[in-house]
Protein backbone atom coordinates (compact mmCIF):
# COMPACT_ATOMS: atom_id res chain seq x y z
CA UNK A 1 0.00 0.00 0.00
CA UNK A 2 1.07 3.50 -0.81
CA UNK A 3 -0.49 6.74 0.06
CA UNK A 4 -0.65 10.01 -1.75
CA UNK A 5 -2.15 13.88 -0.17
CA UNK A 6 -4.25 15.18 -3.02
CA UNK A 7 -5.06 19.23 -3.05
CA UNK A 8 -8.57 18.42 -4.60
CA UNK A 9 -11.11 15.24 -4.77
CA UNK A 10 -11.32 15.87 -8.37
CA UNK A 11 -8.23 13.60 -8.29
CA UNK A 12 -10.99 11.17 -7.05
CA UNK A 13 -14.09 9.29 -8.62
CA UNK A 14 -17.49 10.33 -6.65
CA UNK A 15 -17.90 6.39 -6.35
CA UNK A 16 -14.45 5.14 -5.13
CA UNK A 17 -14.29 7.66 -2.10
CA UNK A 18 -18.11 6.65 -1.47
CA UNK A 19 -17.45 3.28 -0.90
CA UNK A 20 -14.93 4.33 2.05
CA UNK A 21 -17.93 5.19 3.76
CA UNK A 22 -20.47 2.49 3.96
CA UNK A 23 -22.74 4.86 6.57
CA UNK A 24 -23.51 7.44 4.15
CA UNK A 25 -22.27 9.93 6.71
CA UNK A 26 -22.99 13.26 4.76
CA UNK A 27 -19.70 15.11 6.19
CA UNK A 28 -17.10 12.70 4.86
CA UNK A 29 -19.15 12.21 1.85
CA UNK A 30 -17.75 13.34 -1.69
CA UNK A 31 -20.72 15.31 -2.82
CA UNK A 32 -20.13 17.59 0.69
CA UNK A 33 -16.67 18.28 0.68
CA UNK A 34 -16.05 18.54 -3.32
CA UNK A 35 -19.27 21.31 -2.80
CA UNK A 36 -16.98 23.10 -0.17
CA UNK A 37 -14.07 23.15 -2.94
CA UNK A 38 -16.47 24.34 -5.52
CA UNK A 39 -18.25 27.30 -3.71
CA UNK A 40 -14.79 28.37 -1.78
CA UNK A 41 -15.73 27.11 1.54
CA UNK A 42 -12.26 25.34 1.59
CA UNK A 43 -9.06 26.85 0.48
CA UNK A 44 -6.76 29.73 1.62
CA UNK A 45 -9.44 32.28 2.24
CA UNK A 46 -10.66 30.69 5.21
CA UNK A 47 -7.87 29.01 6.21
CA UNK A 48 -8.75 24.85 5.17
CA UNK A 49 -6.31 23.85 3.04
CA UNK A 50 -7.38 20.80 1.19
CA UNK A 51 -4.51 17.93 1.79
CA UNK A 52 -7.07 14.79 1.43
CA UNK A 53 -4.62 11.54 2.19
CA UNK A 54 -5.31 8.41 0.14
CA UNK A 55 -4.11 4.95 0.39
CA UNK A 56 -4.13 2.22 -2.87
CA UNK A 57 -2.74 -1.24 -3.37
CA UNK A 58 -0.84 -1.85 -6.32
CA UNK A 59 -3.63 -2.40 -8.37
CA UNK A 60 -4.36 0.76 -7.70
CA UNK A 61 -7.48 0.69 -5.49
CA UNK A 62 -8.49 2.89 -3.25
CA UNK A 63 -8.42 1.17 -0.02
CA UNK A 64 -8.63 4.42 2.42
CA UNK A 65 -8.46 7.94 2.98
CA UNK A 66 -8.45 10.73 5.05
CA UNK A 67 -10.01 14.71 4.92
CA UNK A 68 -7.30 16.17 6.05
CA UNK A 69 -6.79 20.09 5.84
CA UNK A 70 -3.81 22.12 6.53
CA UNK A 71 -5.08 25.07 9.15
CA UNK A 72 -4.04 27.98 9.73
CA UNK A 73 -7.16 29.24 12.26
CA UNK A 74 -9.12 27.08 14.46
CA UNK A 75 -12.08 28.69 13.15
CA UNK A 76 -15.21 26.15 12.11
CA UNK A 77 -13.45 23.28 14.26
CA UNK A 78 -16.10 23.40 17.30
CA UNK A 79 -13.22 21.24 19.45
CA UNK A 80 -11.57 24.35 21.41
CA UNK A 81 -8.04 24.89 21.10
CA UNK A 82 -7.59 28.50 21.73
CA UNK A 83 -5.92 28.00 24.80
CA UNK A 84 -3.16 25.93 23.30
CA UNK A 85 -2.82 28.44 20.66
CA UNK A 86 -2.29 31.47 23.38
CA UNK A 87 0.22 29.47 25.11
CA UNK A 88 2.16 28.65 21.69
CA UNK A 89 1.54 32.71 21.20
CA UNK A 90 3.01 33.76 24.47
CA UNK A 91 5.95 31.26 23.89
CA UNK A 92 6.75 32.43 20.98
CA UNK A 93 6.11 29.21 18.79
CA UNK A 94 4.01 29.08 15.98
CA UNK A 95 1.23 26.71 16.48
CA UNK A 96 -0.26 27.70 12.94
CA UNK A 97 -0.59 26.23 10.25
CA UNK A 98 -1.72 22.51 12.19
CA UNK A 99 -3.20 19.31 9.99
CA UNK A 100 -7.04 18.22 11.02
CA UNK A 101 -9.00 15.46 10.03
CA UNK A 102 -12.86 16.78 9.88
CA UNK A 103 -15.45 17.59 8.36
CA UNK A 104 -15.35 21.48 8.08
CA UNK A 105 -17.79 23.52 9.64
CA UNK A 106 -19.54 20.22 10.72
CA UNK A 107 -19.18 19.48 15.04
CA UNK A 108 -20.82 15.93 13.85
CA UNK A 109 -18.82 12.55 14.86
CA UNK A 110 -18.18 10.45 11.94
CA UNK A 111 -15.66 8.23 10.40
CA UNK A 112 -11.93 10.06 10.08
CA UNK A 113 -10.13 7.04 9.31
CA UNK A 114 -12.22 6.22 5.45
CA UNK A 115 -11.79 2.21 4.80
CA UNK A 116 -13.10 -0.26 2.21
CA UNK A 117 -15.57 -3.08 3.76
CA UNK A 118 -14.26 -6.06 3.18
CA UNK A 119 -10.80 -5.44 3.68
CA UNK A 120 -7.94 -5.82 6.67
CA UNK A 121 -9.80 -2.59 8.45
CA UNK A 122 -7.41 -2.55 10.94
CA UNK A 123 -4.22 -2.51 8.81
CA UNK A 124 -5.58 0.17 6.53
CA UNK A 125 -6.55 2.86 9.57
CA UNK A 126 -2.80 2.02 10.69
CA UNK A 127 -1.45 2.61 7.82
CA UNK A 128 -3.57 6.01 7.52
CA UNK A 129 -2.27 7.17 10.87
CA UNK A 130 0.70 6.47 9.98
CA UNK A 131 0.40 8.04 6.95
CA UNK A 132 -1.26 11.81 8.48
CA UNK A 133 1.57 11.64 11.03
CA UNK A 134 4.09 11.65 8.65
CA UNK A 135 2.40 13.80 6.33
CA UNK A 136 2.46 16.74 9.48
CA UNK A 137 6.27 15.93 10.35
CA UNK A 138 7.05 16.58 6.70
CA UNK A 139 5.09 19.65 6.43
CA UNK A 140 6.48 20.74 10.13
CA UNK A 141 3.38 21.65 11.56
CA UNK A 142 2.77 22.06 15.41
CA UNK A 143 0.19 19.18 15.89
CA UNK A 144 -2.66 16.98 14.05
CA UNK A 145 -5.62 16.57 15.32
CA UNK A 146 -8.32 14.16 14.20
CA UNK A 147 -12.08 15.93 15.34
CA UNK A 148 -15.27 14.43 16.12
CA UNK A 149 -14.18 10.60 16.18
CA UNK A 150 -15.94 7.78 17.17
CA UNK A 151 -15.67 5.64 19.75
CA UNK A 152 -13.35 2.62 17.63
CA UNK A 153 -11.36 4.93 15.69
CA UNK A 154 -10.46 7.00 18.69
CA UNK A 155 -9.25 3.85 20.69
CA UNK A 156 -7.02 3.24 17.63
CA UNK A 157 -5.79 6.88 17.29
CA UNK A 158 -5.02 6.89 20.86
CA UNK A 159 -3.07 3.12 20.53
CA UNK A 160 -1.12 4.85 17.82
CA UNK A 161 0.38 7.55 20.56
CA UNK A 162 -2.77 10.16 20.28
CA UNK A 163 -4.05 11.92 22.93
CA UNK A 164 -7.36 11.67 23.36
CA UNK A 165 -9.66 14.30 24.69
CA UNK A 166 -13.45 14.38 25.65
CA UNK A 167 -15.94 16.74 25.03
CA UNK A 168 -19.65 16.75 25.20
CA UNK A 169 -22.90 17.48 23.16
CA UNK A 170 -26.78 17.08 23.79
CA UNK A 171 -28.29 14.18 21.28
CA UNK A 172 -31.70 12.50 21.39
CA UNK A 173 -32.00 8.52 21.02
CA UNK A 174 -34.95 6.87 19.61
CA UNK A 175 -36.78 4.58 22.04
CA UNK A 176 -39.09 3.21 19.53
CA UNK A 177 -41.67 6.30 20.10
CA UNK A 178 -45.09 5.87 18.17
CA UNK A 179 -45.28 9.25 17.43
CA UNK A 180 -44.94 12.57 19.78
CA UNK A 181 -47.25 12.02 22.02
CA UNK A 182 -45.78 8.35 23.16
CA UNK A 183 -42.21 10.38 23.52
CA UNK A 184 -44.00 13.06 25.53
CA UNK A 185 -45.49 10.07 27.97
CA UNK A 186 -42.14 9.80 28.78
CA UNK A 187 -41.80 13.10 30.54
CA UNK A 188 -42.19 14.54 33.95
CA UNK A 189 -45.38 16.14 34.42
CA UNK A 190 -44.02 19.15 34.74
CA UNK A 191 -41.51 19.10 31.55
CA UNK A 192 -44.59 17.66 29.60
CA UNK A 193 -46.24 20.79 30.18
CA UNK A 194 -43.51 23.34 28.86
CA UNK A 195 -42.87 21.19 25.50
CA UNK A 196 -46.78 21.72 24.57
CA UNK A 197 -47.19 25.11 25.71
CA UNK A 198 -44.04 25.57 23.57
CA UNK A 199 -45.23 24.19 20.70
CA UNK A 200 -48.61 25.85 21.05
CA UNK A 201 -47.19 29.22 20.95
CA UNK A 202 -45.03 28.33 18.16
CA UNK A 203 -47.77 28.12 15.87
CA UNK A 204 -49.62 30.82 17.03
CA UNK A 205 -50.21 34.02 14.75
CA UNK A 206 -50.92 31.70 12.13
CA UNK A 207 -47.12 30.55 12.01
CA UNK A 208 -46.87 27.24 9.18
CA UNK A 209 -43.99 25.24 9.24
CA UNK A 210 -42.93 23.49 5.81
CA UNK A 211 -40.66 20.15 5.80
CA UNK A 212 -38.63 19.94 2.35
CA UNK A 213 -36.91 16.95 0.50
CA UNK A 214 -33.56 18.32 -1.12
CA UNK A 215 -35.55 18.02 -4.70
CA UNK A 216 -38.48 19.61 -3.24
CA UNK A 217 -36.75 22.92 -2.37
CA UNK A 218 -37.15 25.97 -5.27
CA UNK A 219 -34.42 28.20 -6.42
CA UNK A 220 -36.23 31.38 -4.43
CA UNK A 221 -36.54 29.23 -0.91
CA UNK A 222 -32.82 28.49 -1.07
CA UNK A 223 -31.95 32.04 -1.80
CA UNK A 224 -34.45 33.22 1.16
CA UNK A 225 -33.03 30.76 3.57
CA UNK A 226 -29.42 31.31 3.38
CA UNK A 227 -30.68 35.26 3.46
CA UNK A 228 -31.37 33.40 7.01
CA UNK A 229 -28.20 31.63 7.40
CA UNK A 230 -26.01 34.81 6.78
CA UNK A 231 -27.93 36.61 9.22
CA UNK A 232 -27.10 34.47 12.08
CA UNK A 233 -23.90 35.36 11.25
CA UNK A 234 -23.93 38.72 11.25
CA UNK A 235 -26.05 39.43 14.01
CA UNK A 236 -23.05 37.26 16.20
CA UNK A 237 -20.11 38.93 14.32
CA UNK A 238 -19.55 35.44 12.11
CA UNK A 239 -18.44 34.96 9.09
CA UNK A 240 -20.57 32.82 6.63
CA UNK A 241 -18.34 30.52 5.31
CA UNK A 242 -21.22 28.70 2.73
CA UNK A 243 -22.21 30.27 -0.03
CA UNK A 244 -25.65 29.97 -1.84
CA UNK A 245 -24.15 27.45 -4.26
CA UNK A 246 -22.65 25.66 -1.61
CA UNK A 247 -26.09 24.99 -0.37
CA UNK A 248 -27.89 24.58 -3.92
CA UNK A 249 -25.02 22.22 -4.90
CA UNK A 250 -25.78 19.50 -2.22
CA UNK A 251 -29.46 19.96 -2.65
CA UNK A 252 -28.86 18.72 -6.16
CA UNK A 253 -26.24 16.08 -5.36
CA UNK A 254 -27.34 15.02 -1.36
CA UNK A 255 -30.95 15.05 -2.67
CA UNK A 256 -32.12 12.69 -0.26
CA UNK A 257 -29.99 13.66 2.83
CA UNK A 258 -31.00 17.47 3.00
CA UNK A 259 -34.16 18.27 5.38
CA UNK A 260 -35.09 21.87 5.22
CA UNK A 261 -37.84 23.29 7.56
CA UNK A 262 -38.89 26.57 6.19
CA UNK A 263 -40.84 29.04 8.74
CA UNK A 264 -44.22 31.03 7.35
CA UNK A 265 -46.11 33.61 8.26
CA UNK A 266 -48.52 35.70 6.45
CA UNK A 267 -47.83 33.85 3.15
CA UNK A 268 -44.05 35.14 4.09
CA UNK A 269 -40.87 33.14 4.79
CA UNK A 270 -39.49 34.25 8.40
CA UNK A 271 -37.31 31.28 9.26
CA UNK A 272 -35.59 27.97 8.31
CA UNK A 273 -33.88 25.82 9.60
CA UNK A 274 -30.97 23.01 7.43
CA UNK A 275 -30.48 19.60 8.26
CA UNK A 276 -28.92 16.58 6.47
CA UNK A 277 -29.68 12.81 7.32
CA UNK A 278 -28.36 9.49 7.02
CA UNK A 279 -29.86 6.11 7.07
CA UNK A 280 -29.57 6.33 11.01
CA UNK A 281 -29.45 9.38 12.25
CA UNK A 282 -30.53 13.19 11.78
CA UNK A 283 -28.06 16.35 12.13
CA UNK A 284 -29.55 19.68 12.81
CA UNK A 285 -26.79 22.30 11.24
CA UNK A 286 -28.04 25.83 10.51
CA UNK A 287 -30.51 28.26 11.42
CA UNK A 288 -31.69 31.50 10.76
CA UNK A 289 -34.73 34.14 11.50
CA UNK A 290 -35.72 37.64 9.91
CA UNK A 291 -37.64 38.20 13.07
CA UNK A 292 -38.74 36.50 16.34
CA UNK A 293 -41.58 34.59 17.41
CA UNK A 294 -42.31 33.34 20.77
CA UNK A 295 -40.75 29.26 20.70
CA UNK A 296 -40.55 29.03 16.92
CA UNK A 297 -36.56 28.27 17.40
CA UNK A 298 -37.33 25.14 19.61
CA UNK A 299 -40.29 24.24 17.10
CA UNK A 300 -38.05 24.80 13.92
CA UNK A 301 -35.05 23.31 15.17
CA UNK A 302 -36.12 20.61 17.62
CA UNK A 303 -39.56 19.31 17.36
CA UNK A 304 -39.86 19.29 13.55
CA UNK A 305 -36.46 17.54 13.52
CA UNK A 306 -38.13 15.10 16.72
CA UNK A 307 -41.42 14.38 14.66
CA UNK A 308 -39.19 13.51 11.43
CA UNK A 309 -37.20 10.79 12.95
CA UNK A 310 -40.18 9.61 14.71
CA UNK A 311 -41.81 8.92 11.73
CA UNK A 312 -39.18 7.88 9.23
CA UNK A 313 -37.28 5.64 12.06
CA UNK A 314 -34.48 7.37 12.58
CA UNK A 315 -32.12 6.38 15.63
CA UNK A 316 -30.70 9.38 16.64
CA UNK A 317 -30.86 13.31 16.00
CA UNK A 318 -27.70 15.39 17.28
CA UNK A 319 -29.08 19.24 16.85
CA UNK A 320 -25.51 20.87 16.77
CA UNK A 321 -22.94 21.56 19.61
CA UNK A 322 -23.43 23.02 23.06
CA UNK A 323 -27.09 23.82 24.82
CA UNK A 324 -27.62 22.63 28.28
CA UNK A 325 -30.92 24.11 27.45
CA UNK A 326 -31.64 20.71 25.19
CA UNK A 327 -31.66 18.54 28.20
CA UNK A 328 -35.09 19.31 29.04
CA UNK A 329 -36.29 18.95 25.43
CA UNK A 330 -35.23 15.19 25.83
CA UNK A 331 -31.34 15.76 24.45
CA UNK A 332 -29.22 13.94 26.82
CA UNK A 333 -25.61 14.65 27.63
CA UNK A 334 -23.80 12.21 25.26
CA UNK A 335 -20.00 12.24 24.94
CA UNK A 336 -17.65 13.39 22.09
CA UNK A 337 -13.94 12.51 21.69
CA UNK A 338 -11.33 13.63 19.63
CA UNK A 339 -7.27 12.30 19.27
CA UNK A 340 -4.18 15.68 19.27
CA UNK A 341 -0.48 14.67 18.25
CA UNK A 342 1.95 17.55 19.41
CA UNK A 343 5.36 17.68 18.30
CA UNK A 344 6.84 20.23 20.75
CA UNK A 345 8.09 17.88 22.80
CA UNK A 346 7.50 20.53 26.17
CA UNK A 347 3.83 21.55 25.01
CA UNK A 348 3.40 17.73 24.16
CA UNK A 349 3.82 17.32 28.00
CA UNK A 350 1.69 20.15 29.16
CA UNK A 351 -1.23 19.33 26.62
CA UNK A 352 -1.34 15.53 28.25
CA UNK A 353 -1.12 17.23 31.63
CA UNK A 354 -3.75 19.74 30.74
CA UNK A 355 -6.32 16.60 29.64
CA UNK A 356 -5.46 14.24 32.51
CA UNK A 357 -7.08 16.79 34.87
CA UNK A 358 -10.08 18.40 32.08
CA UNK A 359 -11.05 14.42 31.22
CA UNK A 360 -12.43 13.96 34.98
CA UNK A 361 -13.99 17.24 35.50
CA UNK A 362 -15.78 16.17 31.85
CA UNK A 363 -16.93 13.33 32.98
CA UNK A 364 -18.53 14.64 35.64
CA UNK A 365 -20.37 17.18 33.91
CA UNK A 366 -22.18 15.07 31.65
CA UNK A 367 -23.08 12.61 34.68
CA UNK A 368 -24.44 15.16 36.75
CA UNK A 369 -25.97 17.15 34.08
CA UNK A 370 -27.54 13.54 33.04
CA UNK A 371 -29.14 13.92 36.33
CA UNK A 372 -31.75 16.75 35.33
CA UNK A 373 -33.19 14.48 32.57
CA UNK A 374 -36.40 15.54 31.88
CA UNK A 375 -37.92 11.97 31.82
CA UNK A 376 -39.59 10.02 34.41
CA UNK A 377 -36.82 7.05 33.76
CA UNK A 378 -34.06 7.38 31.53
CA UNK A 379 -34.15 5.80 28.65
CA UNK A 380 -32.57 2.71 28.05
CA UNK A 381 -30.24 4.29 25.39
CA UNK A 382 -28.82 6.61 28.08
CA UNK A 383 -29.36 4.94 30.88
CA UNK A 384 -25.70 4.28 31.12
CA UNK A 385 -23.51 7.78 29.94
CA UNK A 386 -20.41 6.95 28.36
CA UNK A 387 -18.23 9.75 29.72
CA UNK A 388 -15.44 7.50 31.45
CA UNK A 389 -14.98 5.48 27.68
Amino acid sequence: MSYQVLESLTEVLASDWNALNPSGNPFVSHEFLIALENHRGVGHEFGWIPQYITLRDGNDELLGAVPLYLKTNSYGEFVFDWAWADAYHRAQTPYYPKLVASSPYSPVTGPRLLTLPGKDTDAIQAQLIEASLSHAQSLGTSSLHFLFTDKRQTDQLEQAGLMRRLGCQFHWNNSGYRDFQDYLDQFTNSKRKKIRQERRRAHEKHVEYELLAGSEISASQWAVFHEFYASTFDRKGGIPTLSLGFFEEIGDTLTNNVVMILVKQAGRYVAGAFNLRDKYSLYGRHWGCSEYFDSMHFEACYYQGLDYCIEHGLQRFEPGAQGEHKISRGFLPSPTWSAHWIAHNGFRDAIADFLQRETPGMQHYITELTSHTPFKTIPASNAQPQGTQ
